[in-house]
């Protein structure tokens, strides 16, 4: 895999140690077997204050974005840029669910050899795609019905793109998006992604980070016919019983598409 695809690994174990817990926000049995089959590929090193800032917001990010799928009423759901996530096979999905997950090639067969005898809980379908390229057609090849609302999850992706490959691939999303499609990633958080550049321990994820959309997500959103809602870390965090002290201003953006109801 590519030194983007084995960040995956690092969020995994942090994934993995979070399942551990008695007070677990979510349990992801297979996070530990991921990193159990590339031991040396998963990313280490000294537990400073921004790579443990890193992991919180990851296991944060986890949870919400498990409620928002939950919640989000849509039988077609995508996960791009899935890597190593295990919701097909972890979260409890109605029995028409078609979920979809497009990723590179090789990530998929990491991950296929993997969950090799796991039984996922909806109809899944795996995309071997470069989003780089037109992976809409090859979605749409392997089943992909546009006319139907659709969960989007694009989750930890946007900061590797530059901001116009970030706006290509929502612009793709959403003429994909029939009413009632929903969508949900990371709000940037700049002065976070600055002092992580700068970390020794962050090196592996930061020297990545191409930044993103260049203007505030709910602005894109809006521009083109969404209707999003800023969800603020701090608040999100202490509604699951992990406050935070940081000053952070990431969080997390949800919004729908076609008329309120």
């Amino acid at each position: 895999m590519d030194e983007v695809s084995t960040t995956a690994l690092g969020v995994a174990r942090v994934r993995a140690v979070e399942s551990e817990r008695e007070d677990r926000l979510f349990d992801d049995p297979w996070a530990a077997k991921f990193c159990a089959a590339a031991p040396d590929r998963v990313p280490g090193g000294e537990r400073t204050p921004v790579s443990l800032a890193f992991a919180f917001h990851a296991i944060i990010r986890t949870r919400f974005y498990d409620d928002y799928l939950r919640g989000a009423g849509c039988r077609q759901v995508v996960l791009l840029a899935a890597g190593l996530d295990s919701r097909a096979y972890r979260l409890d999905w109605p029995a028409d669910t078609s979920l979809y997950e497009v990723d590179l090639p090789k990530v998929l067969a990491f991950k296929e050899t993997v969950l090799a005898d796991a039984e996922p809980r909806c109809r899944r379908t795996v995309v071997a795609a470069d989003l780089r390229d037109d992976w809409a057609k090859t979605l749409r090849d392997n089943g992909f019905q546009p006319e139907e609302p659709t969960a989007w999850l694009v989750e930890g992706l946007l900061i590797y793109l530059t901001a116009a490959e970030a706006d290509s691939l929502l612009s793709t999303i959403t003429t994909l998006s029939a009413d009632g499609s929903r969508i949900a990633f990371e709000r940037g958080d700049r002065p976070f992604q600055d002092q992580a550049v700068k970390s020794p321990s962050m090196q592996r994820y930061s020297s990545l980070w191409k930044g993103g959309l260049d203007r505030p997500a709910s602005e894109w959103l809006t521009e083109h016919g969404w209707r999003p809602t800023e969800h603020p870390f701090g608040p999100v965090a202490e509604a699951y019983g992990r406050p935070t002290r940081t000053t952070a201003t990431s969080g997390f953006v949800t919004a729908s598409r076609g008329a309120s109801t």
